[in-house]
């Protein structure tokens, strides 16, 4: 009985893993498209039926290339880094509802959780810059980590509004205490103050200081290739998948719709 529990907890990671990292490579395909469909070009469309097998051909194309490593690089940290900010970027999954009922670790710290998890990636982006013994590098990392852990404060602050509110750290209970009512309606300003916060800890535009390219060549990740590249690309997108799943749990009531529950509740009373 214990092996089958351990097996099907072990299945149940490798689903979300797999699933996380499929939904990021064709996030990669869509936002190219929707930036080709704004610069009035096709995007990618020649791998597959419209484009749809280049996330595939992107990372075969980064496997198969050579790990450069500098040479008065610190080895040993240069290729942690990569797998650091990889791993934690899967590691916050495992507390976050996907469903009805469906979330690997539905334990009642899961907010600390996410930000004991989202604090530890500081330790990868200062890693890779400090180890690869180069003064862009390391200037991109410092400017990375004093964005992220900057917009992290109010980050903080607006989700003691929401502990507050829902009067739990559990995220499935913030959920059902949205089942009437969505909490980006009752405290808008805060729902706006979190999308802007949300895309600086992501480092997207108007929020991408971090790799400034006409300054920085890239920020922290400029001495990387190969494999070790894709990985830091993984991270990144997983993040900002996961912001955007955590924005729709704390205030748009994870995918619940008030007003159908409504309806059945006095349809219920009505009967």
């Amino acid at each position: 009985m214990f092996f089958l529990s351990n097996f099907i907890s072990i299945l149940q990671s490798l689903i979300v893993i797999i699933t996380v990292l499929i939904g990021v490579a064709f996030f990669t395909l869509a936002e190219r498209k929707v930036l080709s469909s704004i610069q009035r070009r096709k995007g990618p469309d020649v791998v597959g039926f419209l484009g749809l097998l280049q996330p595939l051909a992107d990372g075969l194309k980064l496997f198969v290339k050579e790990t450069i490593i500098p040479s008065n690089s610190d080895i040993f940290l240069f290729l942690s880094a990569p797998l650091i900010t990889f791993i934690l970027s899967l590691l916050t999954w495992a507390v976050l509802p996907v469903g009805s009922f469906m979330v690997l670790s539905d334990f009642s710290l899961g907010i600390l959780y996410i930000f004991a998890v989202s604090s530890l990636e500081v330790y990868g982006v200062i890693l890779a810059g400090w180890s690869s013994n180069s003064r862009y590098a390391f200037l991109g990392s410092l400017r990375t980590v004093a964005q992220m852990i900057s917009y992290e404060i109010s980050i903080g602050f607006i989700v003691i509004s929401l502990v507050l509110i829902s009067g739990s750290l559990n995220l499935t209970q913030i959920i059902f205490s949205q089942n009437f009512f969505w909490y980006c309606f009752s405290i808008f300003p805060m729902f706006l103050m979190f999308i802007v916060s949300m895309l600086a800890e992501t480092n997207r535009h108007p929020f991408d200081l971090p790799e400034a390219e006409s300054e920085l060549v890239s920020g922290y990740n400029v001495e990387y290739s190969g494999m070790s590249f894709a990985l830091f690309f993984l991270g990144e997108y997983s993040s900002m998948l996961l912001m955007s799943c955590i924005t729709v749990v704390f205030f748009l009531g994870g995918g619940s719709f008030p007003f159908l529950s409504f309806f059945f509740l006095n349809l219920l009373f009505l009967v």
